[in-house]
């Protein structure tokens, strides 16, 4: 499914931990790390297209994570002509997606990058927010930033609570 001005419809997820970590996946067989995403299938809403995507690629169901935000519009990104499938050359810009900012509230453990028949992940760490972008394909670094970008505003807004502080004398 391509819009009318060559992007498909796509999700992004930016998975944290308790840490404000936030989740990479290696390619497999490649030596490239991105976040998870996928793109939306006809009839299905963002919300839907992120929770299939995150147990296709992660493993982790919606009892396992909590939505702390999502990006505003859609943010998009080019594919270089070579990347295009042969059947959408001429039609096929790239994506655009819609970003998602989950909280884990499973335990590591949870994650399966095995969970389906084709694994996109051959191996997962946990890595600072703004960890240097040089690991992800060049071409979506922008996308990347602009994501982590705007959904840092709510970083500070939804961090696990550990309870009162006590003073130590």
């Amino acid at each position: 499914m391509i819009d009318r001005d060559g992007y498909r419809p796509n999700v992004g997820i930016i998975i944290l931990n308790s840490k404000n970590e936030v989740f990479w996946g290696k390619r497999v067989k490649e030596h490239s790390w991105q976040f998870p995403q996928g793109g939306i299938k006809p009839g299905e809403t963002p919300e839907q297209a992120m929770y299939r995507e995150l147990m296709e690629e992660v493993g982790l169901s919606p009892e396992h994570v909590k939505i702390i935000g999502r990006t505003r519009d859609w943010l998009r990104y080019e594919v270089p002509f070579n990347w295009v499938r042969k059947e959408w050359r001429g039609a096929y810009k790239g994506q655009k997606q819609i970003w998602y900012l989950l909280r884990l509230v499973g335990r590591d453990c949870d994650v399966k990058l095995r969970a389906f028949h084709h694994p996109e992940f051959d191996a997962w760490c946990w890595q600072n927010y703004w960890v240097p972008l040089e690991s992800v394909i060049e071409f979506k670094r922008e996308v990347y930033q602009q994501a982590l970008n705007e959904l840092s505003r709510f970083l500070n807004r939804y961090k696990d609570y550990r309870g009162p502080k006590t003073k130590v004398t």
